[in-house]
């Protein structure tokens, strides 16, 4: 199999890069009441480091919109990784540059939310370009390999802290740089298509006048907003909501949860065309209600932790199934709906965690009152998916 000329090393590529993603969004949360004891940070100021994050990538996901067809698919993609190997690098020495280690944090963050911005807007539209079948399946298996990469993440440094002590956190983000490392070489040499190729693509100025493009944002919106909003907390809030130790409370935490949504995302591919995806998303945005309640008003600490996991599994399809429901319903909408898609998603993932912190610093530290109140964007992905129907009704009726 030659890797410059089959296809299947560039959706290898992208599985990798999902795993890339996983790792920049999921390896500082592990540290956030290490960061919150060490450096003295607040609750407020580390939900606010997930602002950062997501702030930058959505920034990169704005301005990806409108260069990134110029710059090119490959070479942004292999930059996309040098940044989050810069990051992942910088947090380890960055904070200890400065007398308080939060501009330091700050900064190495920006870096590989760099990475993260152009990854999450440029693999999709990588694989959709792919000359294969049952787009749906694939992108649903694509994003899947964010969850386990999530798990690996867990595990791994659940249990080099466990040997070498949480201290140790600095080699180990050392350590997780040597994925993106070898990803940003493994992108040099496969084939990569580009969605504007041969295909005429509707303009950015007719795309933001679609009623369905508005409608799919919301979606997205409140997509990242239900998934981080429990991912982003769940190690703080089982180690000090549920009072359990920090191996304990990152391995049914976060990890457990990731287990459940990455196994929610291959159930969704192996079965995608059984399912109405519209009525399944409903389905489950319900289910992330019911996981919301039970895991922030529960009084057992085990049925909280088997809320988290639930919330897993709900949120599973919602980010594949809107970027699968934006290629049925805007198959012109090109690279640009693709960014664009994807700045909704990251406005959520920054809104979401950072409610939750807020709320939470507001109440002294009540982590279950803060993920209470993020039941909000579940609701509303009921009526984003309500108004789906509706404009393709109208449309039907044109």
């Amino acid at each position: 199999m030659n890797i410059r000329s089959s296809f299947k090393h560039t959706i290898a590529a992208s599985y990798i890069g999902y795993i890339t993603q996983a790792i920049v969004n999921n390896f500082a949360p592990l540290l956030f009441l290490t960061f919150h004891n060490s450096y003295g940070i607040s609750l407020e100021k580390i939900g606010l480091l997930v602002t950062v994050n997501f702030g930058v990538q959505l920034l990169v996901d704005l301005i990806s919109a409108k260069y990134i067809d110029r710059i090119g698919y490959r070479r942004a993609i292999v930059a996309a990784h040098i940044f989050a190997a810069a990051g992942l690098i910088g947090l380890s020495f960055l904070p200890d540059l400065f007398s308080d280690p939060y501009p330091g944090l700050c900064m190495a963050i920006v870096l590989y939310a760099i990475g993260g911005g152009l990854i999450e807007v440029l693999i999709s539209p990588i694989v959709e370009a792919c000359p294969t079948d049952g787009k749906s399946a694939a992108m649903s298996l694509l994003h899947s390999f964010y969850c386990w990469g999530s798990v690996l993440v867990v595990l791994i440094s659940t249990l080099l802290f466990a040997v070498f002590g949480t201290g140790s956190w600095k080699v180990i983000s050392c350590f997780w740089a040597i994925v993106p490392l070898f990803n940003a070489f493994y992108f040099t040499q496969v084939p990569i298509n580009s969605l504007s190729e041969g295909h005429e693509t509707m303009g950015l100025r007719k795309l933001l006048t679609a009623p369905m493009f508005w409608v799919l944002a919301l979606l997205m919106v409140c997509s990242g907003a239900s998934e981080l909003a429990m991912s982003q907390w769940a190690s703080a809030f089982a180690e000090s909501g549920l009072n359990v130790s920090k191996t304990v409370g990152d391995i049914a935490g976060p990890c457990f949860f990731a287990v459940l949504m990455g196994s929610s995302r291959v159930f969704h591919a192996k079965f995608t065309d059984r399912l109405n995806l519209s009525r399944y998303m409903g389905f489950c945005a319900i289910l992330c209600i019911a996981s919301y309640l039970l895991a922030s008003l529960s009084p057992i600490p085990v049925l909280s932790l088997l809320g988290c996991g639930i919330c897993g599994f709900s949120v599973g399809v919602m980010w594949p199934g809107t970027f699968s429901l934006a290629s049925e319903k805007c198959p012109a909408g090109g690279t640009a709906m693709f960014a664009l898609l994807a700045l909704a998603g990251d406005t959520g993932c920054s809104l979401g965690p950072t409610i939750v912190g807020f709320v939470s610093g507001a109440l002294n530290d009540n982590l279950k009152a803060g993920l209470l109140c993020a039941i909000v964007f579940p609701l509303l992905m009921l009526v984003g998916l309500w108004l789906c129907v509706q404009v393709i009704r109208t449309q039907k009726q044109k």
